[in-house]
């Protein structure tokens, strides 16, 4: 079984913004109500595998949300680069050919990286799903996915907490479930349209909620921060 994970190691901040310097202060007001943070493609590409280096090396835990999907090659050789960053989590695209390469490349690293398969994006809905060419609703196509990265060893899954239940029934309880589409009780969805609250997805068996702007752009990120975490350890 995996090791117990505390309310605050499940909550991962998304630093969904422009700068390294914007999201260094942000980190810095929410000081030590959070642990975990998201790095994506916005910061990633304006200086953001420095500052996850800088986070790891404070003592932080870091999550490398950069989606890859290439021929197999360049997957595994942009893993082994990663994987030096000291991240703990990566996003891949749940394709098979790419969650294979992202396996080898985290096995030839021989760190502690874990890799996660992003099974169908919170922000698609069975329309866009059909609009994409795909004749399975986005229930039926995180299905598909979640066995496929089950059976090649990649070490969890992305997905809405409303497909949560289902994906653990498929992966069994070795393997992490993340999810994205996270929102406080009363909190604006965005552009998400699979969303649920932070104690829903832990009683639907969720490991880590992301949330972004309900922390980022709140007054008081830090004490939102710690209400999410206390919301969270209620329900476990």
């Amino acid at each position: 079984m995996p090791e117990p994970i505390s309310p605050r190691d499940r909550l991962i901040v998304a630093l969904d913004m422009a700068s390294t310097d914007e999201a260094e202060r942000l980190i810095a007001r929410i000081g030590d109500a959070a642990s975990f943070y998201k790095i994506g493609y916005r910061l990633g590409y304006a200086g953001g595998l420095g500052l996850a280096e800088r986070l790891v090396r404070g003592g932080h835990k870091v999550f490398l949300d950069l989606k890859l999907h290439d021929i197999g090659n360049t997957v595994e050789e942009g893993v082994q680069s990663l994987a030096g960053i000291g991240a703990t989590f990566l996003t891949v695209h749940a394709y098979p050919q790419t969650m294979r390469a992202a396996a080898s490349g985290r096995d030839k690293a021989g760190s502690g990286l874990k890799i996660l398969g992003v099974t169908v994006l919170t922000s698609y809905d069975d329309a866009d799903a059909r609009e994409a060419g795909y004749a399975l609703s986005v229930a039926d196509l995180v299905a598909v996915r979640a066995a496929a990265a089950k059976a090649i060893g990649i070490d969890g899954i992305v997905c809405s907490a409303a497909e949560a239940a289902q994906v653990r029934a498929v992966i069994g309880p070795d393997r992490l479930i993340v999810t994205p589409g996270i929102r406080p009780t009363g909190a604006e969805i965005g552009d998400q349209k699979r969303v649920v609250t932070p104690a829903e997805a832990m009683r639907a068996g969720v490991d880590h909620v992301v949330v972004g702007r309900p922390i980022t752009a709140a007054a008081d990120p830090r004490d939102v921060a710690r209400r999410i975490v206390d919301e969270m350890a209620t329900a476990l």
